[in-house]
């Protein structure tokens, strides 16, 4: 049953349907029993054929009865692997293993499901094979770095701009109700409805978030109803985003999102191989600097503001403009509401754009941008010297190259 997921609930509610409709004198409706029982023999075929094994240094995993799947993945090629409690998983003290590689996606191997116990000596395993270790080597002591505090976390997000346009239009519903615009109301009351349920999931997904250092990298454990404990390790990293929402700057609160390769979990419209999650949902900048100098091994990058004359294309947010990168890490600010900060590891630019449209060329300005893989990863000197852009795209595009023979020289040792 666990297998079927969200399916559950609508087995569920078949099944109760069935039995308040016999109960109330209507005949009884075998077609939902019916539906009921191939869900569940569903769900017990699909784990009964469900294997895996270790063959020296390949995991497979073959899963389906009428369209057999077989996934092999070289353990050396292992990222993370992760312990996964979806909720009616942890209902029932079961749990899965998720093994992630670079691509992330339909490359990964997933076992589903153990109980929690066997699932956790699994991941000890696995990550001790695919380090090079005897899968008998007991797992390595972390070290605890952060722990958000919950009660903070759902202040920080009452005091987002979501949650007080939505108590705004509370009021506007009650405006609209007592002059009898009901299609009006009705609109905002599911646009309402919509952004605090969103809201909801952002909690539920957050919720005791903790983080903590091991040889394998940065393993984070959140949820409230689905449990994750995750894993990773400093090259899954893509870019980082440094949030400071208008009304937490008051406060000195900030968010630390990262863009993974891979993931646990993937939200929809972002490319399958690149993940977006809260590292840090909200905390203080002590605690932000901290995970970054674990992530990056530095906390901040000397930033250069751009010339005067920008202000003319820039007016409001030019104060809040600066951008610099020191060899290895690209960053950048912007933002006069909220405020934002970008952070890109040079090793992981797949583009460097020189952009210059009328109004800039007038100002002899232009804009160089680094980017990344994922949506809304990348790095801008915004209203640059033209020239200074010029120069600055040829010594990015040595740094990038530099910093990639750099990882690659850490691989193939790592590897030996």
């Amino acid at each position: 049953m666990v297998r079927l997921g969200r399916a559950v609930i609508g087995l569920v509610y078949i099944a109760g349907s069935a039995l308040l409709q016999s109960r109330s004198g209507h005949p009884n409706y075998w077609v939902d029993a019916v539906i009921v029982a191939v869900g569940v023999v569903a769900g017990v075929i699909s784990w009964a054929v469900t294997t895996w094994s270790v063959d020296g240094s390949i995991l497979q995993v073959s899963t389906g009865l009428i369209r057999r799947k077989v996934v092999r993945l070289p353990l050396s090629r292992v990222q993370a692997v992760d312990l996964v409690e979806p909720w009616l998983a942890r209902v029932l003290g079961l749990a899965e293993v998720r093994v992630r590689t670079g691509g992330g996606g339909g490359g990964d191997a997933r076992l589903q499901y153990l109980s929690v116990s066997h699932a956790q000596a699994v991941r000890t395993a696995l990550v001790a094979l695919a380090h090079g270790l005897p899968g008998s080597t007991p797992e390595a002591v972390d070290r605890p770095l952060v722990k958000v505090d919950n009660g903070l976390l759902v202040l920080s997000t009452l005091l987002t701009g979501r949650v007080l346009s939505s108590v705004a239009f509370v009021g506007l519903e009650v405006v609209l109700f007592t002059i009898h615009q009901t299609v009006v109301a009705s609109s905002l009351l599911l646009y309402m409805f919509a952004s605090l349920s969103a809201l909801g999931r952002r909690i539920a997904n957050e919720w005791g978030l903790a983080v903590s250092e091991s040889p394998d990298g940065l393993r984070v454990k959140t949820g409230l109803g689905s449990r994750v404990r995750e894993t990773i390790p400093p090259n899954r990293i893509q870019a980082l985003h440094q949030l400071e929402p208008l009304f937490w700057r008051a406060f000195g609160w900030q968010r630390l999102e990262i863009h993974l390769a891979g993931g646990v979990a993937r939200r929809r419209n972002q490319p399958r191989a690149v993940v977006r999650r809260a590292l840090l949902p909200v905390g203080h900048r002590p605690e932000c600097d901290l995970l970054l100098s674990r992530l990056l091994g530095r906390t901040g990058v000397a930033l250069t503001t751009p010339p005067s004359r920008g202000r003319v294309r820039s007016p409001f947010s030019f104060h809040f403009l600066a951008a610099g990168h020191d060899g290895w890490v690209a960053m950048s600010t912007s933002g006069r509401l909220s405020r934002r900060t970008e952070i890109i590891p040079l090793a992981k630019v797949q583009s460097i754009h020189y952009v210059q449209g009328p109004i800039l060329r007038a100002l002899r300005l232009a804009t160089v941008r680094v980017v990344a893989a994922g949506r809304d990863t990348s790095v801008s000197w915004r209203q640059w010297d033209a020239f200074e852009a010029r120069k600055l795209v040829d010594e990015l595009t040595a740094a990038c190259a530099a910093a990639r023979q750099y990882d690659l020289a850490q691989v193939v040792r790592a590897d030996k």
